[in-house]
């Protein structure tokens, strides 16, 4: 039986859990090798990115992991790991191409999974910005810079405006001024009336003032390090630092524009393959079928896992993918505040500190060596 390539382009939640959930699960007998793609030597848990920009609360080893090491266990005609990006994907001849630090890459695939995500509108560590290298760095300058501020802006009111906001506030609310602005007329407008307003009171509670109904229209570099920003009301604010939290763009430049939606995400059929396709899917955030969140990326991989899994003994394909109808959301406010919401109903604050306090920051290292899996 002639050996099946498996080719998984990301090395975030989505590609490392699909990895491991294939290799874990399928029937050694069937010939198959997994070849995992990512430009990141490390996965980072930036789930935690909020927590971890605050100088002193999490080390680099909590939010980083060698991902080639997480697959030891497993020979070389198993699992190959590249560090690199794809830079073009070929569906009718079933190649894609990489392009590594010393050389570009051609790679035939039998089943194609892309899993390359999203990236900030604006260059932040609360996704990955290219290299390892350079998501350490902008973190480790996001630190000093918060560590010097006594004012700090922080533009965008959804889940993640809301956590870094809160974070800061905790940390820092009767030291540094931290102003959270937003254009909606509340906090967490995609949530139900009484969750945005118990985060609202959440975040004045340490001290995170709140500039609500107001867009940030420019933002420019003064001489002296500090940033003016041109609000939609005509105000400016000149703050030590300004971090924008809004808007996400899909990695999604080697696709081709069939497989694209308007925003460039991509778009999938019913099984989550490339509409037309049966043999390459997208997963995770990359992906316009559910919101971007960690839930998304584990539901999609389980199934995308287990579909290959099946094809692979000679079972077939597994029933239509089923995409969450409700939204499901749980964000910390600091420390010791959070809450969360399942559809129009909220989730107890209790709970959810309860469960997310450390960030999930002790499930990296069991997610990135697969025994979580």
């Amino acid at each position: 039986m002639k050996k099946k390539n498996i080719v998984i382009l990301g090395g975030s939640y989505a590609g490392v859990s699909t990895a491991h959930r294939i290799l874990k699960n399928v029937d050694k007998a069937a010939p198959f090798k997994i070849t995992l793609v990512s430009p990141n030597t490390h996965f980072y848990w930036n789930v935690a990115s909020p927590r971890g920009m605050i100088p002193g609360q999490l080390t680099d080893e909590q939010l980083f992991l060698p991902i080639a090491a997480g697959f030891g266990k497993y020979s070389a005609d198993q699992f190959e790991f590249i560090n690199g990006s794809a830079e073009s994907v070929d569906t009718e001849g079933k190649t894609v191409v990489i392009a590594t630090e010393a050389r570009k890459v051609t790679l035939d695939y039998d089943m194609l999974i892309i899993a390359t995500g999203t990236r900030t509108t604006e260059r932040s560590p609360f996704k990955g910005v290219g290299s390892t290298e350079e998501t350490r760095g902008l973190l480790h300058e996001f630190q000093e810079k918060i560590d010097k501020a006594k004012t700090i802006v922080v533009a965008g009111a959804g889940v993640t405006g809301v956590e870094v906001a809160g974070e800061l506030g905790s940390e820092y609310g009767r030291e540094k001024e931290i102003i959270l602005v937003a254009a909606e007329a509340t906090v967490l407008s995609v949530a139900p009336r009484h969750v945005s307003k118990l985060a609202s009171q959440a975040l004045q509670k340490v001290d995170v003032r709140l500039k609500l109904q107001t867009k940030i229209i420019d933002s420019i570099p003064r001489p002296d390090g500090k940033q003016e920003l041109t609000l939609s009301n005509g105000e400016t604010l000149t703050t030590d630092m300004y971090i924008p939290t809004f808007g996400l763009i899909p990695n999604s430049s080697f696709i081709p524009d069939r497989f694209l939606n308007t925003r460039g995400f991509a778009t999938v059929d019913a099984h989550l393959n490339f509409k037309g396709t049966t043999d390459v899917w997208a997963i995770g955030d990359i992906c316009d079928v559910e919101y971007c969140q960690i839930l998304s990326c584990d539901r999609q991989s389980t199934y995308v896992a287990k579909s290959i899994v099946a094809i692979l003994g000679g079972t077939g394909p597994a029933a239509p993918y089923k995409a969450m109808t409700s939204r499901m959301m749980g964000l910390q406010i600091g420390k010791k505040a959070g809450t969360g919401f399942y559809g129009s109903w909220r989730i107890p604050t209790f709970l959810v500190v309860r469960l997310r306090k450390t960030l999930f920051v002790e499930r990296l290292g069991p997610m990135v060596d697969g025994s979580q899996f």
